[in-house]
């Protein structure tokens, strides 16, 4: 499993919430960790999980650290 980090800005329904928001995960694909981030943000800010958050900047892939 690779570990994710992203460092950039978050968008609730296209709106944008936060210029500079950090997190980092473990995940098999990039998608899952991007699935993950957003997760991660909802808990942290007490969004709904309806809540449609984008993160439009890049996520930097750190291979071979294992969880």
């Amino acid at each position: 499993m690779n570990r994710y980090l992203y460092s950039g800005p978050v968008e609730e329904f296209g709106r944008c919430i936060a210029n500079r928001w950090e997190a980092a995960t473990y995940a098999p694909t990039e998608s899952k960790a991007r699935s993950n981030f957003a997760y991660q943000f909802k808990k942290q800010y007490n969004r709904l999980p309806s809540a449609k958050i984008t993160l439009p900047g890049k996520i930097t892939v750190l291979k071979g650290e294992s969880a």
